[in-house]
């Protein structure tokens, strides 16, 4: 087990079990998807110019793309007609362009989608062209590029690679799952990234209490040197960026810095496996793996879901909402977006699907801070939330700036903790945000 820990941090309860033990299982095709053009960071896509109402699609069939290097392209995830292009409403909780394919059930691939011959012999600018057209992008929920973590400015040298898989999310458990039943391919992938960064290890980083998941990613990495698992011990947020590398390495990302700063990239381990399809087979990155579940689901399951299938339909192949049911979030409890309606579409980052009874949520009311200093204490970048919060609320951003909210990545610890119920998190969302808006 690493024997290095981060400051701060909370143990809230996980509710994994509830589908810890559910294999996962692919969701029919759906008869319509709603694909948005946002669905990573960085420049939103365009349709192509062949892409208009009407056109005839097929799967895997490139339909959006951007000129911008911090993009991804988008792909039909049904074969089909476009019956619709405009703004539809996205989990971010805002409207974005997106293109509606009615599915036409024959599930026919693009042409054009094959596996690359001698995928060994392809070089490092090669892997990451190839990672690129594939549209992948982070899977862990941040939905970052994937093919520019593996192209470092000049002068930056990579030397690890880390691969997440402490999940540390309560209630989501499909990285656990693709751990159990994918993991050569997760290797595969992570020997992909360190070939095409030019690193010298792998490091895979999961969570003690997932230790049949630990013991097969150490079998499949048994016969390689430069790969190892790392045991990490239970604490959220274990899995963010620089926690992990962290405990991993042993290495601190600095404030404002980024992990290449210290010479390591890390990725997800859903990542790994789309690299692993793109390499192999070709594939873009046009389903994934996401965890239905909570109290307010009456089946829960882990299910293998095209992009763009919408959410409303997703509940519905699980049974439905509980009659109860007072939240819908998309991701986990800590860092997901609450929705107002499941009428939304899956996208790439989306992890898990939640819905939570009134046995499980109430609205709190707010009271003053007591300065007790637990969200001090619980803030795994060490920041001063309730400053942070206080200097948003009385509008002194240069004041928030200056407390380093930016460095902030929105764990949730801070509100886990405090007493008075005070909405940290989103008091400082709302400073790195006119933050960003002042710098522009």
């Amino acid at each position: 087990m690493s024997s290095t820990v981060f400051k701060g941090g909370v143990h809230p309860e996980y509710h994994k079990a509830l589908t810890a033990e559910m294999a996962v299982s692919e969701m029919k095709v759906p008869e319509k998807v709603v694909i948005p053009l946002q669905q990573h960071i960085g420049a939103p896509c365009e349709p192509l110019e062949s892409i208009e109402v009407g056109s005839e699609v097929k799967k895997g069939q490139k339909i959006a793309d951007s000129s911008g290097f911090v993009s991804a392209p988008i792909h039909a995830s049904v074969s089909g007609k476009v019956t619709a292009i405009g703004p539809y409403n996205h989990p971010l909780g805002r409207p974005v362009e997106a293109i509606t394919i009615e599915s036409d059930g024959q599930d026919k691939w693009d042409d054009n989608i094959r596996a690359p011959e001698n995928y060994d012999n392809l070089s490092p600018d090669d892997l990451r062209k190839l990672v690129r057209e594939a549209g992948i992008v982070g899977l862990g929920g941040a939905t970052f590029p994937a093919h520019v973590k593996l192209s470092p400015p000049e002068g930056k040298k990579i030397d690890i690679v880390v691969i997440n898989g402490a999940e540390w999310e309560p209630y989501l458990t499909a990285d656990h799952r693709v751990m159990l039943e994918q993991a050569e391919k997760i290797v595969f992938g992570l020997k992909i990234m360190i070939k095409a960064l030019g690193a010298e290890k792998g490091i895979i980083g999961i969570e003690d209490n997932k230790a049949d998941a630990i013991k097969l990613m150490e079998e499949a990495v048994a016969d390689d040197d430069s790969l190892s698992v790392e045991k990490l011990p239970t604490k959220y947020p274990q899995g963010a960026e620089k926690m992990l590398i962290q405990v991993t390495t042993g290495r601190v990302v600095p404030s404002g810095g980024l992990p290449l700063e210290v010479g390591v990239v890390n990725h997800n381990v859903g990542t790994a496996i789309a690299i692993s399809d793109a390499v192999r087979e070709g594939k873009p990155l046009i389903e994934r793996v996401v965890t239905v579940t909570g109290s307010g689901i009456n089946n829960p399951d882990n299910l293998l879901i095209r992009v763009g299938t919408l959410v409303s339909e997703v509940i519905d192949h699980c049974g439905g909402l509980k009659e109860n049911t007072q939240k819908l979030i998309i991701g986990g409890p800590m860092m997901g977006l609450a929705q107002p309606s499941p009428d939304i579409p899956v996208i790439k980052g989306t992890s898990g699907i939640l819905a939570l009874t009134d046995q499980d949520v109430h609205l709190a009311e707010s009271s003053p801070c007591i300065r007790c200093a637990k969200c001090v204490d619980a803030c795994p970048v060490q920041l001063m939330p309730t400053s942070i919060a206080q200097a948003a609320e009385f509008d002194k951003i240069d004041w928030a700036e200056k407390l380093h909210a930016a460095d902030c990545f929105e764990c949730g610890c801070c509100a886990f903790v405090c007493p008075s119920k005070i909405p940290l998190t989103q008091w400082i969302r709302i400073a790195k945000t006119e933050i960003a808006k002042a710098k522009k």
